[in-house]
């Protein structure tokens, strides 16, 4: 794949347009997690009739060796860690609809857990919950290449799939940067929004069928594969994004967009968040169809991924960072329109610098900068909260601001970076006080009042469960609540998750 501009962009816009990217390092990261008092629900305890009631439904897909247990109970961020002494790895649907039936019997709380990459606690116990690992329900199903739909089960690793679909001319149609280890069924499960999210849209409308085990062990089929289908309540909606407290999703069906066959990858900077704004108006106006990402890193946010992760920032020290992604089906359609994009911007003074990637490689090193972030914020003796908050644009990049009035730097530094295509800000307070309850009352109370969404898409998990309110109407969350109750009168799925 060939990614540059034209000879006549790069003549006109060549004093600001640099070129050479090194080779990448991944490091690891850490959060600290928003201290909530839970007390263990009324639930039975494992006992062992009860694993050899599972060793009968799942033969030897059992572990309840504390060593093989223990990485099951804690999150990738190993932020949290549950007690749980068994999990269970059923490979059909029919295995954890018998699973879900004796649990519901004996009482016994259940945790679902994908590929473990969520950010707020959903998918690891908070006690002694049984782990549903859905890792070995990773068929795929079959794929409608004329339709362009996948029907597959809900352990199919995101990547996986991708790889698949890539000489079928097809894409999944979500990207996140833990592709490489999440689970379809888990992304459904939190409706994840990931850096393509603007471009695809949400999985609401990307899911087409689902298929969910409930609480009792029966079997939801809202399997239709069709792009139109108004019979009825669209139940499924339901469970998208319901974290696994009112069923567990098994198989699905999503629609596929077409591959891009041309991609650029630019890199700009500017001086004032004004500017910023700027960018994303002119993009949508001047990009429109081809534009498929906007990402924004402020200064302190690039700082923190060039020392941590050993990048380089191609471009001179500047306020804000803006990072654009075009993706169409003719590349000289689409150079014809970001060149005259870049000239305006240019020309406008609206950008200060910027870098085009002219190769694959290049493209890649820029996309570190901003997937790597996430893992760049851990300093070593220093906490990190990170928030992930879905804001106006005029209010989008105010929080940063008033964080740091509130918090001085250098006992913090609050670094903003994100989706700002889609109005989702990632806001980091790393600190070497241990601030914790204070600073995310701050930032919850600041997003309340400015009516914000405290939960852009990571979900609530057991971080934010307690602060719904704060996004959603009193009847709202009733309402949530009456249909925990009715899908799952006990309570067993994913317990202390998603509601008060």
């Amino acid at each position: 794949m060939s990614i540059c501009l034209s000879a006549m962009c790069m003549c006109k816009f060549g004093a600001y347009l640099t070129r050479g990217f090194p080779k990448q390092r991944i490091f690891s990261s850490s959060t600290t997690r928003i201290s909530t008092k839970i007390k263990r629900g009324s639930f039975s305890q494992v006992a062992d009739s009860d694993v050899i009631a599972f060793r009968n439904i799942v033969g030897n897909n059992i572990l309840t060796d504390p060593s093989d247990v223990d990485p099951y109970n804690i999150d990738c961020q190993r932020s949290y860690r549950g007690k749980s002494s068994i999990v269970l790895r059923p490979n059909t649907t029919d295995q954890v609809s018998q699973i879900l039936e004796y649990c519901n019997k004996r009482n016994l709380a259940v945790v679902p857990q994908g590929g473990n990459t969520g950010l707020v606690g959903g998918s690891v116990p908070v006690f002694d919950e049984v782990i549903l690992s859905m890792s070995l329900l990773n068929k795929v199903i079959s794929l409608d290449e004329v339709g362009g739909i996948l029907t597959c089960e809900a352990g199919c690793v995101l990547e996986m799939l991708n790889d698949r679909l890539a000489d079928k001319g097809l894409v999944m149609p979500i990207d996140l940067a833990s592709k490489g280890s999440c689970q379809i069924g888990g992304n459904i499960s939190t409706n994840a929004g990931g850096i393509r999210f603007s471009r695809y849209g949400s999985l609401h409308g990307n899911v087409l069928g689902l298929k969910i085990v409930l609480a009792d062990g029966s079997i939801l089929d809202c399997m239709s594969a069709h792009r139109k289908d108004n019979t009825g309540y669209d139940l499924k909606q339901l469970f998208i994004g319901a974290e696994g407290t009112l069923g567990i999703i098994t198989e699905l069906a999503v629609a596929l967009p077409p591959k891009p066959k041309a991609i650029n990858v630019v890199l700009l900077s500017c001086e004032s968040f004004d500017k910023v704004r700027q960018i994303v108006v002119l993009a949508r106006s001047m990009l429109g169809e081809i534009l498929s990402a906007t990402e924004l890193m402020d200064s302190e946010a690039m700082e923190f991924v060039v020392k941590q992760a050993k990048l380089v920032n191609p471009l001179d020290k500047s306020p804000f960072y803006v990072l654009i992604e075009t993706a169409g089906t003719d590349d000289e359609h689409d150079r014809k329109k970001l060149d005259a994009f870049l000239e305006s911007l240019f020309n406008e003074g609206i950008i200060d610098s910027g870098t085009v990637a002219g190769s694959v490689k290049e493209a890649n090193a820029l996309w570190a900068l901003r997937e790597r972030l996430a893992n760049a914020l851990v300093v070593e003796g220093r906490k990190a909260y990170h928030h992930d908050l879905s804001l106006s644009m005029d209010d989008y990049y105010a929080i940063v601001e008033d964080t740091r009035r509130q918090y001085p730097f250098p006992s913090c530094t609050a670094t903003g970076f994100g989706h700002i295509g889609d109005g989702n800000l990632h806001l980091s307070i790393i600190t070497s006080s241990k601030e914790a309850d204070d600073i995310n009352s701050f930032v919850l109370n600041w997003t309340k009042n400015h009516e914000g969404s405290i939960s852009a898409e990571h979900g609530l998990g057991v971080a934010k469960n307690q602060y719904i309110h704060y996004s959603k109407s009193q009847k709202a969350v009733s309402f949530m609540i009456g249909l925990k109750k009715m899908f799952d009168p006990k309570g067993i799925l994913n317990p202390y998750k998603t509601l008060p």
